[in-house]
C-alpha cells in the first residue's frame, strides 16, 4: 500500500530556451525570473569570446554586471568564484561556458543561496539543467549536491560553433542512461533500492531519442545540436525528479571516474561512460552492440585506443571501477570484477 506521508522536495529550471541566437534573451528572462541588480558572469577566456562577451553587452544596460574568468570545477576555483560573487554582492549568477563553468556556478549558487542561470557554449555531458555538480578534490572527481538552474538558455548557434567532439560526448553521456537504468533496476531487485518511474522514463526517453537520431548527428549541422538539446535537457530533469544522479549514472560512470583517477584528463567524461557503457550492457546481458554502432554512427570513441586509453590501463580501470562509488550497488556487485572477467568483457564488445 502506498505511503501517503512521505514527502519530497523537486527543484526544476523554471524556464528554458532552446533554439537560434537563444541567448538573446539573457536580460529579459533575468527580468522574468525578478533577479536583483547585482548580477555576476561565470566564464572561462575561450567562453568569454564564444558568448560571455555577448552576455555582458546584452546584460549591462539594465544590470550591474561583473564576470569572473575561471578555470577547471576544483574546491579553490570554487572558493574564488564564491568570494567575487559576495564581494560584488551578486544576486544572481550567469554561468557562460561548458561543465565546470556550470558545475561551479551549481555549488557557488547553491553555498551562497542565490539563483543562476545556465548558458552552455558546449554540452560535452548532461549536467547543463541537472541540480548535481562535479568538484575536482584531491586528483578525484565527486559528485555533490548542489542547485538546479533556474533558467537555461540554450543557444544552438554558440553551441554547433564549438568542436563537434563535445556535442558527441553529449550524446555518449545521455546514452549511457541505459546501463545506469540497468544498474538501478537491480538494485532494486536484489536490494529493494526505492526507484522512481518517473525519472527512470525521462531518462530512459532521453537516451532513446539520441539512439533514434543517431545517424542524422552530424558536425556542423546545427539541427544537430536542436535534436541533442532536448534529450540532454530531459536527462538532466531525470537527476532532480530522482534526487541523485541514479538515473543517469551507474556503472560506466564509476568505470569512467576509474580512468580519471589512473590518467586524468585524457578523453571527454562522456566518451569515456560511453565506452563504459558498451562493456556494462555486455554485462547485464543486453544489446551492447546497439549501443556501440549507434556511438560510431555519431562519432563517438568505441575503443581504447580512441579513448587514449592503453588496454592495462581499460581492464585496471574496469578492475577498480566498484570502489569508485562504494554507495552505489551496480552490476559490478560488491567484489567487483577480476582482472580475467575484465579483459573478457573488453575484448569481446572490441573495446580493447
Amino acid at each position: 500500500m502506498a505511503d501517503f506521508t512521505k514527502k519530497k522536495s523537486m527543484d526544476f529550471p523554471r524556464t528554458v530556451w532552446i533554439g537560434h541566437d537563444a541567448i538573446d534573451n539573457v536580460a529579459s528572462v533575468c527580468r522574468d525570473l525578478h533577479f536583483g541588480k547585482n548580477g555576476l558572469i561565470v566564464t572561462g577566456s575561450d567562453t568569454h569570446k564564444a558568448a560571455g562577451k555577448k552576455v555582458e553587452d546584452l546584460t549591462s544596460e539594465k544590470y550591474d554586471i561583473d564576470t569572473i574568468l575561471t578555470g577547471n570545477a576544483t574546491v579553490e576555483n570554487l572558493e574564488k568564484v564564491k568570494t567575487a560573487a559576495r564581494e560584488n554582492k551578486a544576486s544572481f549568477l550567469l554561468a557562460v561556458g561548458g561543465g565546470s563553468k556550470i558545475d561551479i556556478s551549481k555549488m557557488a549558487a547553491s553555498d551562497i543561496g542565490i539563483p543562476f542561470v545556465s548558458i552552455p557554449t558546449s554540452v560535452a555531458h548532461d549536467g547543463i539543467a541537472s541540480d548535481r555538480a562535479s568538484i575536482k578534490s584531491g586528483g578525484m572527481s565527486n559528485s555533490v549536491n548542489a542547485v538546479s538552474p533556474t533558467g537555461i538558455i540554450a543557444d544552438t548557434k554558440v553551441i554547433n560553433d564549438a568542436p563537434y567532439r563535445y556535442l558527441a560526448s553529449g550524446c555518449a553521456d545521455v546514452i549511457a542512461n541505459l546501463t545506469a537504468l540497468g544498474d538501478w533496476e537491480f538494485a532494486n531487485r536484489i536490494l529493494g533500492e526505492e526507484i522512481s518511474s518517473s525519472a527512470t522514463i525521462l531518462a530512459k526517453y532521453a537516451a532513446e531519442e539520441i539512439m533514434s537520431n543517431c545517424k542524422i548527428i552530424r558536425p556542423g549541422l546545427e539541427e544537430s545540436v536542436w535534436l541533442v538539446l532536448k534529450p540532454i535537457v530531459a536527462s538532466g530533469v531525470s537527476m532532480c525528479i530522482a534526487g541523485s544522479s541514479r538515473p543517469t549514472s551507474g556503472s560506466e560512470h564509476m568505470f569512467s571516474h576509474a580512468l580519471d583517477f589512473i590518467k586524468p584528463d585524457t578523453a571527454l567524461h562522456g566518451e569515456q561512460c560511453g565506452v563504459g557503457a558498451i562493456m556494462m550492457m555486455e554485462l547485464q546481458g543486453g544489446n551492447w552492440v546497439r549501443i556501440r554502432d549507434a556511438l560510431r554512427s555519431i562519432g563517438a570513441p568505441t575503443t581504447a585506443k580512441e579513448l587514449g586509453f592503453t588496454k592495462e590501463e581499460i581492464i585496471k580501470a574496469l578492475v577498480m571501477a566498484k570502489d569508485m562509488r562504494k554507495d552505489r550497488f551496480t552490476i559490478l556487485g560488491d567484489r567487483g570484477l577480476r582482472e580475467e572477467a575484465a579483459e573478457k568483457v573488453a575484448r569481446v564488445t572490441g573495446v580493447i
